[in-house]
């Protein structure tokens, strides 16, 4: 028995709605009444899986879900564990891995996917580090695409003499 995440199980329903549903139209049905019918057969499918759905909490019933979905049971188990480690508002990331093994790495607290913008941050040659005491930290989940949008920070941050640590979406 397989498993996966429903993908080809919703592509087959959706084919098979819309085959019905261009074959009704085109046999004189009108189409917002097929639309509401689908849509009504959609809510009662939903809340039937609702109705049927049990909240999965330990670490064996999550590998055993996990096992089954990943067809892995190694997989399944690193998975429960990574959720046991992390918790619910913890974040898990799969990566593929460049060797042959099969690995969890916990990382605390954040991590983000990219460092300094330019070399010339750099404050430790050896380490390759951009290293900075006490800074003032700017944090945004916008891209930054013209100085102007943050200058009058930044004539602040320059006038107090202090280093600045920008995160954002992009620069």
């Amino acid at each position: 028995e397989g498993a996966g995440d429903g993908t080809t199980t919703a592509t087959v329903l959706a084919q098979a709605m819309i085959r019905e549903g261009l074959k009704n139209v085109t046999a004189g049905a009108n189409p917002m009444v097929i639309r509401k019918g689908i849509e009504k057969a959609v809510r009662a499918a939903v809340q039937e899986l609702q109705n049927i759905s049990r909240h999965v909490e330990d670490k064996q019933s999550i590998a055993q879900v996990a096992s089954i979905s990943a067809a892995d049971e190694e997989v399944g188990q690193l998975i429960a564990e990574a959720m046991e480690k992390v918790g619910k508002d913890g974040v898990i990331t799969v990566e593929e891995s460049r060797g042959f093994a099969t690995e969890l790495e916990v990382v605390e607290g954040m991590q983000f996917d990219r460092g300094y913008l330019s070399p010339y941050m750099i404050t430790d040659t050896d380490k390759m580090e951009a290293v900075l005491e006490n800074p003032y930290i700017l944090i945004t989940d916008k891209k930054i695409t013209n100085t102007q949008e943050i200058l009058p920070l930044l004539e602040k941050v320059v006038q107090q003499s202090k280093p600045l640590v920008l995160v954002a979406e992009d620069i």
